[in-house]
Formats: structure tokens, sequence, C-alpha cells
């Protein structure tokens, strides 16, 4: 989960946070919110929840406008165009959280827009270990060759074979945010060289997990895709994410590289990847993630044997949205009503 920092317990709240969940009333992962206010889970002084909902007609828009609420919580997959209606109907809207990492379910000219007036906030890190463990494992499944002896044990089937080493190989991380540099740590720990890729790579200048970081734009993919044996895509996805691994970086791509996508499946160009898997520019793909989820039947992915197919449940953990909710209920919201700075803030426009 994200980095707990410490804020003052013994400063008393200035405000209250009067809360609109932008959410399902069944979703469980929630219970400790909308329970909150009952005599087991307390809020803060004069904070309540005022409503939950999943679309702009279960909310009483005027009744919303005269309680003055300043807070949406946020987790319900297709809240982008009841969001943006709360924004507008309702000017005293000071934060917006979202319950996932990637703010892409949300994203609008509304919401870029209010950027002067509303603050965004995630909840990046509450995913980034699991996928670190899944990444290592995928480098691990096209390294030690896990099909091969899955069919060797099936075959009675005894039969060495070599296998490569992670040691030494390298990692290309494209989008070093919270999940790739979470992803970099384990890698280090193997013994791997990490290149990273991010918008801005001055923030990671002195980072003791990368050997070497690289900006945007395509000449930086081209040549990640070029040197690196695995290369991990964990952007989130924006505009200018889109597509953004496209025809002319898979034939960049050399035949021993592995991709890994945790990020959005619409990052890649899919069907520039298959022809690249199809026809053996590259090793393999492991893929949390595809650019139609769930993934039509009729889809090639399924029937090629170098690719690792997870259903984007890979940061599923039994409790990984409960506790981004607690985040927000026991972290954020606290600092909030005290009028401290939020963890995990957004840049709205840009989208992550």
């Amino acid at each position: 989960t994200s980095i707990p920092q410490n804020y003052s317990t013994t400063k008393p709240a200035i405000k209250a946070a009067k809360i609109i969940c932008l959410s399902d009333p069944n979703d469980e992962s929630n219970s400790s919110l909308y329970q909150a206010g009952t005599e087991t889970i307390s809020l803060p002084d004069g904070s309540k929840i005022l409503s939950i909902g999943t679309s702009i007609d279960d909310f009483d828009l005027e009744l919303l406008k005269a309680e003055q609420a300043n807070v949406i919580f946020t987790s319900h997959g297709k809240a982008r165009e009841p969001l943006a209606k709360l924004i507008q109907e309702i000017p005293s809207i000071e934060w917006i959280h979202s319950r996932s990492a990637g703010i892409d379910y949300i994203t609008s000219d509304t919401l870029a827009e209010s950027k002067s007036s509303i603050i965004v906030t995630n909840a990046k890190g509450s995913f980034s270990s699991t996928l670190a463990e899944y990444n290592m494992m995928a480098i691990a499944y096209f390294a030690k060759d896990l099909p091969r002896l899955l069919k060797q044990k099936n075959d009675k089937n005894w039969e060495k074979y070599c296998v490569q080493e992670i040691r030494g190989a390298s990692l290309g991380i494209i989008g070093y945010g919270d999940i790739g540099r979470a992803c970099a740590k384990l890698a280090k720990a193997y013994g791997m060289k990490v290149v990273a890729q991010r918008r801005n790579p001055s923030l990671s200048a002195n980072d003791p997990l990368i050997d070497t970081v690289y900006g945007e734009g395509q000449d930086s993919i081209n040549t990640i895709m070029g040197e690196c044996d695995y290369i991990l895509i964990s952007a989130p996805l924006t505009d200018s994410t889109r597509g953004m691994i496209n025809k002319e970086a898979f034939e960049h791509i050399h035949g021993n590289a592995v991709l890994i996508n945790v990020g959005r499946g619409p990052i890649i160009d899919e069907n520039a990847m298959i022809e690249a898997l199809k026809e053996g520019k590259m090793k393999g793909a492991a893929l949390d993630v595809v650019a139609t989820e769930p993934l039509p039947v009729e889809s090639e992915l399924w029937s090629l044997d170098n690719v690792l197919l997870s259903p984007h449940n890979m940061d599923m953990t039994e409790t990984f949205t409960a506790e981004a909710t607690d985040f927000f209920l026991k972290e954020n919201l606290p600092r909030f009503v005290r009028g401290e700075t939020l963890l995990n803030p957004v840049d709205q426009a840009a989208g992550y």
C-alpha cells in the first residue's frame, strides 16, 4: 500500500468532509467507508457521507448543492460521465479521490479544466508490490521455459535442457512511476540491469535502482525495445500513451525480447504485437491487460504458444480494493479535514 506520511493527530479539523460516493452501494470493498459514522467506524468531526450511487440519476443535485458537498470518492468503472456532471453542477467540490491507481476511467475535458480548483488523488502504491511479483514471475516463466517444464511433466519426460539466467539480464521499464519502481526494486535484487523511460527523467537522476534513464519519445522507446531482454509496460493510459508501443517500436525489438504489460492494453498496438509474435521477431509476451477486456474468444492471443495471459487480475489480492478504500478513509481523509497536503496527487490534465 502507499507509504503513510505522518499527519498531526493532535491538530484539530478545520473543515468537514461532505462526501459523495460515486460507487456501487453493494461493493463490499467499500464497506468500511459506507459504515463510517457508525459506532464502530468513525469519521472526522462534522464529516459525513451524503449520497452513494453509480449514475447521475442516483443523486439529488439540489440537496448536494445545499449541503455544499466537497469530496467525491469514486470506484465505479463507468464514472466518467456522472463525475463530469457532478463537477459541473456542484461548485463546492474541492477533492476527488480515485480508488484505483489509473484514472483513465474518469478523465474528461471537464475534469482536466478543473485543475485550478479541484485536487485529484489516487491509490498509487496499493497495487505495486503484487504487480512487481508478477513481473518477476513472467520473467522467470520465459527464462526457465515453464511451458516446457509442464509439458515434460505431463509427458513423464526426464529431459534436461539449458535455462536462461535472470541475473545480468536487462529490464526496460516504459512508464517509471510507482509500479515501475516497485518492479525495479525486485529486478535489482535479482541482479538485473534496469533501464527506465519516463516523461521527466530528471526525477530519477539519482535513483539507485536505475542504470540508465531516458525521456519520452519514439527514439527512447525504440532504444529500449532494441536493447533490453525484458520490456515492462507500466505507463498509464492517456492520449499520449495510447498506441505508444507501435509498429515502429516492434520493428526495433530483438528476437529474444519478452514484452510484459501491466499498464493498459491500448498502450500497445495489438495487431503489430501479434505480427511480431507470430513471425518470431520477439521471444514472447506476458499480458495482464489487453486492448479489449474480456479478451474476445476470436483473438489470436489465445492460441499463441509464446504468450502468457492473465485476466487483468495480477493485482487482485483478496484485500486489495478494501485496502485502497482504507487509504482514502484512514490516510487522506484525516489530512483533508486538517488542511494538510494530500498523498498521491495526480495531474488530471495529464491523466496521471
